[in-house]
């Protein structure tokens, strides 16, 4: 059942460009492998569907680092999100985009999902870095599977266990990248800012059980957080090379184990849908 509280778009995109912009900063760098994985999965799930306009559910999506451009592309984009400053930006942010019609925020948290989200009415869900904070990372998980059309498409990501152990080794804290290895939520230490991160079986793992079919599953951030930033600001061409080995990582197993983000990509059971708009 449509949702009458969805904003309406064109079927038809009226502004962006079929790709995003090149990547011109560290900070656009540590999104650009998930932007290129999720940029293909939009496609085929437009082509699939034979609708250009998707309805695309970004759980805790922020300040809309995501959702402002899939908007552009011409998508429909529900962000959840249980912070209100973050929501409070997220509109002063689609506004300045001119994309305020195609982008629609609600405070929410993964566990409570159904309160401000429609169940099964999505041909996208983004969950992005939201399992490291919800209580019960299954249960968050199977709320995003559940809010998925029959064959839409998880885009999950969320922070990896052997990246941060790398970095405190290389950072000389080397009793506190033991204790992260031996942790159950992978943590160094009382002081450490984030409450969970996982290996890439126990993510797929969880994927699994929430009734995603693994399509895909990629390291992210491998070498970005690692490479001195003066040595990719002053080389000429440092940022385009460092991204194309990032792209080519990613795609690698053996780069899992070391990446500082993990990124599954998953799809629903089901026949396609092409109920829509």
């Amino acid at each position: 059942m449509p949702d009458p509280m969805r904003p309406s778009a064109p079927d038809h995109p009226q502004t962006a460009s079929p790709r995003p912009e090149p990547v011109r900063s560290r900070a656009a760098l540590r999104t650009a492998v998930v932007w290129e994985i999720l940029q293909d999965a939009l496609e085929k799930r437009v082509k699939a569907t034979g609708r250009q306009a998707l309805d695309v559910l970004d759980a805790g999506g922020g300040s809309g680092n995501f959702a402002v451009p899939l908007a552009r592309l011409g998508h429909r984009v529900t962000v959840v999100d249980p912070s209100p400053n973050a929501l409070f930006a997220l509109e002063r942010r689609v506004a300045e985009a001119d994309v305020a019609d195609r982008v629609q925020g609600r405070q929410g948290d993964a566990h409570g999902l159904f309160d401000v989200a429609e169940r099964g009415g999505y041909d996208v869900v983004l969950c992005h870095g939201v399992l490291e904070y919800v209580e019960d990372p299954a249960d968050g998980l199977r709320n995003a599977v559940a809010a998925l059309r029959p064959g839409g498409v998880l885009s999950l990501l969320a922070a990896g266990l052997g990246g941060a152990v790398v970095a405190r080794a290389l950072a000389g804290h080397f009793t506190e990248a033991q204790q992260a290895l031996g942790d159950p939520d992978g943590r160094w230490g009382s002081s450490d800012p984030m409450p969970r991160r996982f290996t890439a079986g126990r993510l797929t793992e969880l994927a699994e059980g929430a009734g995603l079919r693994i399509v895909a599953v990629h390291g992210v951030r491998v070498f970005a957080d690692l490479v001195p930033g003066a040595l990719v600001d002053t080389e000429p061409g440092a940022l385009d090379a460092l991204l194309k080995l990032e792209a080519a990582a990613a795609e690698l197993a053996a780069f899992h184990s070391v990446a500082t983000q993990l990124h599954v990509l998953g799809e629903a059971g089901g026949a396609l849908g092409t109920a829509g708009d």
